[in-house]
Order: C-alpha cells, then sequence, then structure tokens
C-alpha cells in the first residue's frame, strides 16, 4: 500500500492537517472524515489530486470520494495522521445541527459494519443457492455449515453495534461489546420474564437499535463514574456499575421502547409501499441517486437492514438495489458513443465498478457532468423501483451490491427462483430503457466537436506562454512534495521577479481561489493549467494578492490575472516559487518544458504533446 503514500498525505494535508481531523471512517468509496473546523479544507485541490474523485460536505461530514481502493487509502490516512481506535479529542469549531449530528452518529455506528453484513448476505444467498440447484440439501451439513457463516453477523449483531456504537460516543468499546453480548443471551432471550408482576418476553437478537439506544444510555453513566470514583477501583467499578445500571434499564424498558420504534419505521416504509408499491418504487428509485449524492443513502437504508437482519423480506432495499444497474447502461450507451478518448478512460472503469453496484465514479465522472445523463439514469432507476413494486420483489438477504446482491434475492422459503428472475427482469427492462433513451440524447461536448471538425491529430501541440518574468525552477527542487513528485501533475515552476501574472494562453477562467493566490484556467485547446503562486501562501488569506479576472472569465493570451507584492509576500517569510501545471496531464503523450535558466512573460514555456 505505499503507493497510496503520497495520496494519503496529500490528503491529509488539504484537509487541514491531522490536528484537524476528529475522527475518520469509511465506506465503500469514500474516506467519511469528521473536521475541527471545514473551512480548512481545500475542495479544489483535493478535487483535482489524481485518485481522488470528488469532495462532498454532508450530514457534518467531509467525505473524500476515493473510490473501491478506499480501505487501503483510509488504512494508509490512519497510519500518517495517527489516527487510532481512541477518539481524538478536538473541539470542532462548527457547530452540527441535530440533522447532521443524527447522520453523523448513524454513519459512524452502520459503516465500519456494512462490508462484512454484504459477505454474510452474500454466503447466505448463495448457500440457498446451491441448495436449490441440488448440489447439496438442507439437512446436509455443508448446508448447515454456511448457513452458520452468515448467519453468525446477523444473529449475534447487537455485539458488533455495540461495540461501534460505543467507539462513536467516546464510551469503551469493550464494554458497548460486553453488553451488546448480554441481550444475545440465549437465557433472556425469547422467554417470560417477570419483574415486579410485570411480564414480558423480548428478543434482542438479530436487533440493532435496542443496544444503540442502551449504549446511549450508558455512555453518559460511564463518564459520570470516571470522573467522580477513585483511580484505584474505578477500572473494575466503573463497568460493574455500568452493566447493573445499565443493562436492566436497558432491558426492560430500553429495548421495547427500541423494538417498538423500529417496528414503526419499518412499518412506516412498507406503510408507503403497501399503499401503492408502483408509485412507491418509482419515486424512492428515481431519487435514490440523489441521495447518493449527498451521502446519507446509508442512513434511509438502516430500516430495511433491520428488517432484513431480523429475518422480514424487504421490498425498499430490492429497489434501491437494482438502481444501479440503470446508471452503468447510460455509462455504456456513452462509452459505446463517444470518440472523447479522455471520456472513454473515464467511463469503462466506472462502468466495471458500477457492475459491482459502485456507482460514484459514474456519477461523478461520467453522468453528472453531462446532466442530462444522469437524469436519464435517474429514469431508469425509476422504471426499475416501479417494476419491483409491480412483482413484488423482496430481498431476503442482505448481500453486496450490484450482481453480487442477486443471490440475496433468492426467496429460501419457496424453494424456486422466481424471485430472482422477476428481479432481472426488473434490470434487464429499466436498463434497457435507460441505455436507449441515452444513447439517442446523448452527444459528445461541443468541445470535442470541434476537435473532430478541426482534423486534430495524435501528433497535437499546443504552446503554452510563460505568465511570468523570473528564473525557471525544474518541479522536482520544489519543496512541496505535492508538487515535486507530480502528483498534481507535470510543468515547470518560476520564481517570479516581478509581481504580475499573465494568461498564457486563450481560455477560460475556471478558478479562482478565495484566497487569490492560485487560478485554474482551461485553454481552448482543452489543456486545464493551474498556477500557483508561492508556496503555503495560502496562510496569507489574500493578503499581498489582487485578481485581476473573476471565474468564467474568458481571457486572451498575455491579459493580466493577478498582481502581488513580491518585497511584502518574502518578508513574510514565504517563497514565491510558484509551479506552472497541466493538471489533466495524463491526456497527453509528453509535457516538454522550456530548459532555459530564465523566462520573459510571452517565452514558450511548456509545450504539450496529444
Amino acid at each position: 500500500m505505499s503507493h497510496y503514500k503520497e495520496l494519503a498525505k496529500n490528503i491529509i494535508e488539504n484537509v487541514g492537517g491531522k490536528d484537524n481531523i476528529i475522527a475518520l471512517t469509511h465506506c465503500v468509496t469514500r474516506l467519511r472524515f469528521q473536521l475541527a473546523d471545514e473551512s480548512k479544507a481545500n475542495d479544489e485541490l483535493l478535487k483535482k489530486m489524481d485518485g481522488v474523485v470528488t469532495v462532498m460536505r454532508s450530514g457534518g461530514q467531509y467525505q473524500v470520494v476515493i473510490g473501491t481502493h478506499v480501505p487501503d487509502v483510509y488504512q494508509v490516512v490512519c497510519e500518517l495522521a495517527g489516527i487510532s481506535n481512541e477518539k481524538k479529542v478536538v473541539k470542532s469549531t462548527k457547530k452540527m445541527t441535530i440533522m447532521e449530528k443524527f447522520f453523523d452518529i448513524v454513519s459512524g455506528i452502520m459503516l465500519p459494519s456494512i462490508a462484512i453484513l454484504s459477505a454474510s448476505g452474500i454466503i447466505k444467498g448463495l448457500n440457498t443457492l446451491l441448495e436449490l440447484v441440488g448440489l447439496y440439501s438442507a439437512e446436509s451439513s455443508f448446508f448447515t455449515l454456511f448457513d452458520s457463516i452468515g448467519d453468525a453477523m446477523f444473529y449475534f449483531f447487537p455485539i458488533i453495534i455495540g461495540y461501534n456504537t460505543a467507539k462513536k460516543v467516546s464510551m469503551n468499546p469493550y464494554l458497548g461489546m460486553t453488553i451488546g453480548a448480554i441481550l444475545c443471551h440465549p437465557a433472556i432471550n425469547g422467554v417470560d420474564m417477570n419483574f415486579f408482576g410485570y411480564k414480558m418476553n423480548v428478543t434482542y437478537t438479530s436487533s440493532m437499535l435496542p443496544v444503540i439506544l442502551i449504549i446511549l444510555l450508558a455512555a453518559p453513566l460511564e463518564k459520570f463514574l470516571i470522573e467522580r470514583l477513585p483511580k484505584s477501583i474505578k477500572s473494575f467499578t466503573v463497568p460493574l456499575l455500568v452493566l447493573v445500571i445499565a443493562v436492566p434499564i436497558g432491558y426492560t424498558l430500553v429495548g421495547p421502547f427500541a423494538n417498538a420504534v423500529g417496528g414503526i419505521l419499518g412499518d412506516g416504509i412498507n406503510a408507503l409501499i403497501v399503499l401503492s408499491p408502483v408509485l412507491a418504487g418509482i419515486i424512492i428509485g428515481a431519487f435514490w441517486q440523489v441521495f447518493v449524492l449527498f451521502g446519507v443513502h446509508i442512513v434511509l437504508m438502516m430500516p430495511s437492514i433491520m428488517n432484513i437482519i431480523s429475518g422480514q423480506p424487504d421490498m425498499f432495499m430490492a429497489i434501491v438495489k437494482v438502481v444501479s444497474f440503470a446508471q452503468i447502461a447510460v455509462v455504456l450507451a456513452i462509452l459505446l458513443k463517444t470518440k472523447d478518448k479522455k471520456l472513454k478512460e473515464v467511463a469503462i472503469p466506472a462502468f466495471i465498478s458500477g457492475i459491482f453496484g459502485v456507482t460514484e465514479p459514474a456519477i461523478y465522472g461520467v453522468t453528472l457532468p453531462r446532466i442530462k445523463m444522469f437524469v436519464i439514469s435517474c429514469i431508469g432507476g425509476g422504471v426499475a423501483g416501479g417494476i419491483i413494486g409491480l412483482l413484488n420483489i423482496k430481498v431476503y438477504n442482505m448481500g453486496g451490491m450490484g450482481i453480487f446482491g442477486l443471490p440475496g434475492n433468492i426467496d429460501p422459503a419457496a424453494n424456486n427462483f422466481n424471485n430472482l428472475i422477476n428481479t432481472i427482469i426488473a434490470i434487464a427492462v429499466s436498463s434497457a430503457v435507460a441505455f436507449v433513451l441515452a444513447f439517442i440524447i446523448f452527444k459528445d461536448d461541443k468541445v470535442e466537436e470541434k476537435i473532430e471538425d478541426d482534423n486534430l491529430h495524435e501528433n497535437q501541440i499546443e504552446i503554452l506562454n510563460s505568465p511570468l518574468k523570473g528564473n525557471l525552477i525544474p518541479l522536482s527542487d520544489l519543496s512541496d512534495d505535492a508538487f515535486a513528485q507530480e502528483i498534481m501533475g507535470k510543468g515547470i515552476a518560476i520564481e517570479p521577479s516581478e509581481g504580475e501574472l499573465y494568461a498564457p494562453c486563450d481560455g477560460t477562467v475556471m478558478t479562482v481561489f478565495p484566497t487569490k493566490h492560485a487560478i485554474g484556467i482551461i485553454s481552448d485547446k482543452g489543456s486545464e493549467i493551474l498556477i500557483h503562486l508561492g508556496m503555503d501562501t495560502v496562510r496569507l488569506d489574500g493578503k499581498y494578492f489582487e485578481t485581476i479576472v473573476e471565474q468564467g472569465q474568458k481571457v486572451s493570451k498575455g491579459d493580466l490575472l493577478v498582481t502581488f507584492d513580491i518585497e511584502a509576500i518574502v518578508k513574510e517569510g514565504y517563497t514565491l516559487e510558484t509551479p506552472v501545471i497541466i493538471t489533466n496531464t495524463k491526456d497527453y503523450h509528453e509535457i516538454v518544458p522550456n530548459n532555459d535558466s530564465t523566462t520573459d512573460v510571452g517565452d514558450e514555456l511548456l509545450t504539450l504533446m496529444v
């Protein structure tokens, strides 16, 4: 995982440094940071990094979308930032709303378990499939063993959730795990219990809400006891008192209440589906990818996850699991129709990852920038959801995403494949609708059409002029590794002798940083140029810089872009070594910098060969 070290290092730097990180989790494709001060995060630089799809701010989290290799990046980020199992005690400067706190807590509790939960569901689904095709019988030892492997996580889910919840609320996680284990103990599940004349019979195995609420009760009790008990005895008396106080209250009062709430949540979604399964399917399917965009989809899945782990088939999960196929159908249509090599390079891996249910690369890299295509994928999702409702399709096991989710649609009690076949029909019809619409409507961007019309060929050359007067410096000599190791792209650096920055080409100003120290331009020929005035000059917060242009403005080669006070900036202790970077380096066969020692404004600086 050493090749992720530079990416991880730059992510940490651009979320405001390791001291700005309160907590970090990850899901299938995203690093989910909780930052002390989100204003310190540099969205634009992160979005332009090779290895980062995009960034999102949602639900009180700063989300860096990486892709399917996010677990590896997460590990390296944790190592470099010194993030351990113990939550860092850092006060956030941003006050979270109640809704943001809710999303943050639920995500923090659920996300660490989703991958293993999905793996367990796949095992259960495949075990049912192998039994249905006659490889072995439901009475065989093989079936029993694999059913136990797949079922264990579901049955003992309170233990896993107890651990996660305790970590999230800064409680001893092993105490949280113990509370979950107590709730799974066979002596107190599904049996008549009598307390002060009140008879009750409850079951907490394969549940989630009871242990969460009990630990939310136990956490402040633990903190209270830690602060007040003598050091010599609190190592064992704190857990002792927490268990004998919180668990009885939780078992008799909080747990039944939580089960009732869980039932209400599940019944609410089911009531919508029962009212009109087709309409519910269309609405949920059409808007599901919007929820994915905002990173709140895990929270919306919680009632369905509770249904499935308790053994109740669920239609909501059946709807959301087929939406990804409409998305990749649109990507396939674009892939077959586009003549843009850059788009093809993005679309191919996005299509492959989408087959396995990971749609963020397809959304952010392909369809969302072409909003009509995103809308078509939502239409396809709505069609899929409507068919799911019409055919009364349900999910019986969690399973994975994409094609790995299909075994979860096999009904283990019906001893047939009807539910799975109907799911495949829904996928086929919705994918066909999305594919045909996208293939008919999609057109390459105007810039791409112009390239075709001009008959530009493989040896096309673009020359960028120097935007500054000064000394030329190879990128490898810079102190900032992000530039020195060409993580941001290839180019050259200039140490300016005059405080004026000029446009190196005809193009459009795409980004003007609020701190005025950097500017992004896309040339009329398609090169994406980042000019970064000085090292760490972002800390000046715009002091001594003055921008002449604004975002979206057309500029001509030689137009004045920024003025800056060299003497004042150097006096503040900053170097003005200025990288001129081609951020879409991968689009070029070769980028050749000027090999002179000095340059003047208007001199040839970089030669770009396609």
